[in-house]
């Protein structure tokens, strides 16, 4: 490979390595300019047949205040309906999903067994972990799970592209479990499907549910190839 393309490959690895998922933020907006040019990257996302499925609705630090209030109110006295059914973890996948609960809770101070605690800890997802933003992610009903399958490519380099601009992020599935609350609040149409919200801002590296991250498996757990 050329020096050029060992660079390139360098600072997306550098990228790919800095980037986690942040659960506290400073409470500091990022200014506008700065938003959109992670939008104007992640735009570049690839989509089936280029349907482009995204769209994003994006609270400035006010909105993102009031929605805060509101949205950890109606979690605490509404049962989650989501778009899209919550996916059932078995096997090696159920061992990573708690190998991730327990460095979360362990790094949160939440000792094992302690329900208040943990119940504490989960609902910080509904206050969007203190960020100064949140975004709204959905996708078209009537392109199915093409759809879902795109704005999830978007989300990632969504990330990615925050990180390149010293911003820290957070996929949150969560959000989408009320889809009515945020149609009431966005005026979203009924064929417009909740996917997932983004919560983004400065990260605050003194937050100790910031001090770990997950694991990978090897690549040969992913991968096998044709010979």
């Amino acid at each position: 490979m050329t020096n050029d393309t060992e660079s390139r490959a360098a600072v997306l690895a550098q990228l790919l390595n800095e980037r986690y998922s942040c659960r506290g933020f400073r409470p500091e907006p990022v200014p506008r300019g700065t938003i959109e040019r992670i939008l104007e990257m992640a735009q570049r996302t690839a989509s089936w047949c280029n349907s482009q499925a995204w769209q994003l609705w994006i609270a400035d630090a006010t909105a993102t205040e009031r929605l805060r209030g509101e949205m950890l109110e109606h979690a605490r006295h509404h049962p989650p309906q989501p778009d899209f059914a919550w996916p059932q973890y078995q096997g090696v996948y159920q061992e990573r999903r708690r190998e991730c609960g327990l460095q979360l809770y362990q790094a949160a101070g939440v000792a094992r067994g302690d329900r208040e605690a943990g119940d504490r800890q989960r609902l910080e997802n509904f206050r969007f972990f203190g960020a100064p933003h949140v975004a709204i992610v959905t996708t078209d009903e009537a392109l199915g799970i093409y759809g879902a399958i795109d704005c999830g490519a978007y989300v990632s380099n969504f990330a990615l592209a925050a990180r390149a601009m010293g911003v820290a992020s957070i996929a949150q599935a969560a959000l989408a479990a009320y889809p009515q609350f945020w149609r009431d609040r966005l005026a979203l149409a009924p064929d417009r499907k909740l996917v997932c919200g983004i919560a983004f801002g400065y990260e605050d590296p003194a937050h100790p549910a910031n001090g770990f991250r997950t694991s990978r498996a090897p690549v040969a757990q992913a991968v096998r190839w044709i010979d």
